[in-house]
């Protein structure tokens, strides 16, 4: 047990080390196109692939797993982002629009397969190292992840609005390539090779023979991110710039509400138990989803009656975060939930593949919604989405429960 401890920390400490790039690459892709002319749909695509990619590596990448230890899927996936970095400060300025465009989805989708395989090894190890039967520790420690790792992406933005700011587009790719580097040297040859690895042979027919609770909730799932990103990716940021926000503000903002998010997101147990919340299932994933689409339909009033635009998106942003940080706890506990320690890796990485999914979708929206219907058709699309989610929720079995306190129940 010693030994699956320390190798979950390590795998932890590496998660969190991409992370922050990960986040700081994302807003330096927004921020820098944006400052270069590129219009809201043509950012939008820059993420196409990144997104695209992490649903083939999800899907293949909880198989892979299983067969050759989660060593093998973590190592892949920082060596492929610092390839993504490095790929990515070779953009030459005098290209044409076209073949930046190209060349950067290339790079992206390096960067979304290493993304999705250090997530899925990273969630995968959860359910190797908790008790069997301990579900209050699995919602507990999947919480804490999550939402450390959400914390974390934020720090990445507010990274990479100062490194834009402070080293250029080509020195903070480059500066993060390092940094990654080092992080991937301090762990090599540390990490079990069994770590993960199925003890029987997964067939590769496993990747599409899910139970109706995974399809069910990965279905939710893909709606519930698409509703977060519909106005998150490129609608709130660009939005921000128009009303004057300089670079380093719109990366402080973003980077703090994902802070805020991601230290809520840890507190979920607890902060369920102050609710008066007794069980996390199905009933509570709908109706966390259903709570949802109020929020952005309550921002969209707020701006149409006149509201000052930055005081409702710092309100609106703060409630939506409480919201959504409960809603994708539940969601990550409950993959854990349906699954078993055999079949982790393969099924949390079809519940990532719909995860990403639900960025892919968001993210082509909110470039798509902005320039048709402005900042306010995001918020309409969120709440659309955000329902659907709701509704496919309630077809969760209603099995796989757990006290916030710890204690588990029937």
């Amino acid at each position: 047990m010693k030994a699956d401890l320390k190798s979950y920390a390590l795998i932890t400490a590496a998660y969190w080390g991409f992370t922050i790039t990960d986040g700081a690459l994302r807003m330096l892709v927004v921020l820098h196109f944006y400052q270069l002319g590129y219009n809201e749909v043509t950012i939008a695509f820059l993420f196409l692939f990144y997104e695209f990619f992490g649903i083939v590596t999800n899907l293949f990448g909880g198989w892979i797993a299983s067969r050759s230890g989660l060593r093998f899927t973590l190592y892949g996936g920082m060596i492929l982002q610092i390839v993504a970095l490095l790929m990515l400060a070779g953009l030459q300025p005098g290209w044409i629009e076209y073949w930046s465009v190209v060349y950067v989805m290339c790079a992206q989708a390096l960067s979304g397969i290493a993304k999705d395989l250090t997530k899925m090894s990273a969630k995968s190890a959860i359910k190797v190292i908790v008790p069997a039967g301990d579900e209050g520790a699995l919602f507990k420690w999947v919480s804490r992840l999550t939402g450390s790792k959400n914390a974390l992406k934020g720090v990445g933005f507010f990274v990479g609005g100062i490194l834009l700011t402070a080293l250029g587009f080509v020195g903070s790719l480059v500066a993060m390539a390092a940094g990654l580097a080092v992080i991937l040297l301090g762990i090599a040859f540390v990490l079990s090779d069994d770590l993960g690895r199925s003890k029987k042979k997964i067939k590769f027919t496993a990747l599409f023979a899910k139970s109706a609770a995974i399809n069910w909730l990965s279905a939710a799932r893909v709606f519930l991110f698409a509703a977060r990103d519909v106005w998150f990716v490129v609608g709130l940021p660009v939005f921000l710039s128009q009303l004057g926000w300089s670079s380093a503000q719109v990366g402080a903002f973003l980077a703090l509400w994902v802070i805020g998010y991601g230290i809520i997101q840890a507190g979920v147990p607890g902060l369920l138990r102050l609710l008066g919340t007794h069980t996390v299932g199905c009933g509570a994933a709908a109706f966390w989803a259903f709570l949802l689409v109020t929020l952005p339909m309550s921002m969209l009033l707020a701006l149409t009656a006149g509201a000052p635009p930055a005081l409702t998106l710092m309100i609106g942003l703060g409630v939506f975060a409480v919201v959504f940080a409960i809603n994708s706890a539940v969601h990550s506990y409950l993959v854990l939930a349906y699954t078993d320690a055999d079949n982790v890796a393969v099924d949390v990485g079809f519940y990532y593949m719909a995860n990403a999914g639900g960025r892919l979708l968001g993210t082509l929206l909110s470039g798509l919604t902005f320039v048709s219907a402005g900042f306010v058709g995001c918020l309409i699309g969120s709440a659309i989405l955000a329902l659907t989610s709701a509704i496919l929720a309630t077809r969760l079995p209603r099995s796989a429960q757990v006290l916030p306190s710890g204690t588990a129940t029937s």
